[in-house]
């Protein structure tokens, strides 16, 4: 039976994203959003809020595409999976932590304006003109999990 973990999140960038590299030369971009709930107290009449924090994980070439388009502030829908990811501290404390591991980011036209610009693909098929290879084996899919490779 298969479980589909799918997930998509509209809010504003918290940070900067963070573009590093992988030791095999593979683009990896953190950033975290910031999801607002807004209701209507029923009793109280009074409006409410919440706010949920996500930390977002980019690959490949959408990493280096998230780190040229999107800063602190930018209001962005993210489809994507979510992961968890767990190590122990120096100390030997057991940490987790979930995060979204994104497929796809896109700016909201909502409250802002964009220019957008194509980027030419170097997979084989028939590319253009672009001075950057496409990164992974299948577009903008994260590469096979290897934990030596991790940028942190």
């Amino acid at each position: 039976m298969a479980i589909d973990n799918n997930v998509s999140v509209t809010g504003n960038a918290t940070r900067e994203p963070e573009l590093r590299f992988t030791p095999s030369g593979q683009a990896v971009a953190n950033f975290g959003v910031a999801v607002n709930r807004r209701w209507q107290n029923r009793q109280t009449q009074e409006w409410e809020e919440a706010v949920s924090f996500f930390d977002i994980t980019c690959w490949a070439t959408l990493a280096e595409n998230v780190a040229e388009s999107v800063s602190k502030g930018t209001r962005v829908t993210i489809t994507g999976r979510l992961d968890q990811r767990s190590w122990e501290t120096q100390d030997g404390d057991k940490r987790s932590k979930v995060e979204i591991v994104a497929d796809d980011v896109a700016v909201s036209l909502r409250w802002a304006n964009a220019d957008v610009t194509r980027n030419e693909r170097f997979d084989g098929g028939g590319g253009g003109g672009s001075s950057r290879p496409a990164q992974g084996g299948g577009g903008n899919q994260p590469p096979p999990y290897n934990p030596d490779e991790e940028p942190f």
